[in-house]
């Protein structure tokens, strides 16, 4: 196990157990395989394809081949690999950054058209990212900004599948229409693994070293070693901090339109309650009616001859 000191991405983790296993198709398809949505997992795979860097033309086809391949829910996840590994390979070498050129353009596009619905705002930070940091040329970029700005065309779906747009919850004020219950419950189940309950990640921030937060400690730096070694650090907590700020605006944003959601189905439910008691009063009547009509015919019914 690497300690800290000699750790390739010293951002990653404190201790560094990643598995640097000799590279081959048939082991990158497995690690593709096993790829989570979790950090961890992006970032410890990432690793290992720069240090396989070498075998970046291959990587690259091998990563586009299995993301066509990949299910609906884990397209987007690969993307995600390939952000962190053009950004971290940098320092190495141009080699993925060049690689990825020729196929990013149909990636973008094929995980917006057959990627889970949604998807787009998160493909809109992944481009965001990059052209802040002018990862790709203008023309690249600007593909980019098309795929994500056409309107995806919805895919054909079973009748248990339909069911009202999230955006569309706000809108909604006749009781005939509220949200439905599935749909509170799979965003709720989504905020279980929001960006405030990710605790490794939090603890990885508070363990920044003083030297990258704190101005007044620059005077500790007496030779150029050591102040490119703090840049790194410096740039590396940046872009963990701006990661984590995004996760947590768009935790933000989904626990504000859950908000809305909810407001919507309480009064649904409220209306629906109220419609109820009224039927209710109405069918009570009606069976005091029923009731009576019972009672005179039995009686009528028992004096005829």
């Amino acid at each position: 196990m690497q300690t800290r000191d000699n750790c390739p991405l010293q951002r990653r983790y404190i201790l560094c157990p990643v598995d640097m296993s000799a590279f081959s198709e048939a082991a990158l398809e497995k690690k593709l395989s096993e790829l989570s949505n979790s950090q961890q997992s992006v970032q410890t795979l990432s690793l290992w394809l720069i240090h396989h860097r070498k075998h970046s033309k291959t990587i690259v086809n091998v990563w586009f081949n299995e993301l066509k391949k990949a299910q609906v829910s884990r397209k987007l996840t690969f993307l995600y690999l390939a952000n962190d590994v053009i950004q971290n390979s940098k320092k190495k070498g141009p080699e993925f950054t060049q690689d990825f050129a020729p196929v990013i353009v149909d990636a973008f596009k094929h995980v917006h058209r057959e990627g889970e619905e949604g998807c787009k705002k998160q493909l809109g930070r992944v481009l965001s990212i990059w052209q802040e940091r002018g990862v790709y040329e203008n023309n690249v970029l600007n593909q980019l900004s098309q795929i994500i700005n056409e309107e995806k065309k919805p895919k054909k779906r079973t009748y248990e599948d339909i069911h009202p747009d999230d955006e569309d919850f706000a809108s909604q004020s006749s009781p005939a229409e509220p949200p439905q219950t599935a749909d509170l419950i799979r965003a709720l189940q989504e905020l279980e693994n929001a960006a405030s309950s990710d605790s490794v990640l939090r603890q990885r921030i508070s363990s920044l070293p003083a030297e990258v937060q704190d101005t007044s400690l620059l005077h500790r730096i007496t030779d150029k070693e050591t102040g490119e070694r703090l840049s790194r650090l410096v740039e590396e907590a940046c872009m963990l901090l701006a990661d984590y700020s995004g996760r947590l605006a768009a935790e933000i944003d989904d626990r504000r339109q859950l908000t809305r959601t909810l407001t919507t189905f309480l009064q649904s439910q409220k209306d629906g309650l109220a419609q109820n008691e009224q039927k209710l009063e109405e069918y009570k009547r009606k069976l005091a009616q029923v009731t009576q009509v019972r009672k005179e015919l039995r009686s009528r019914i028992n004096n005829l001859p």
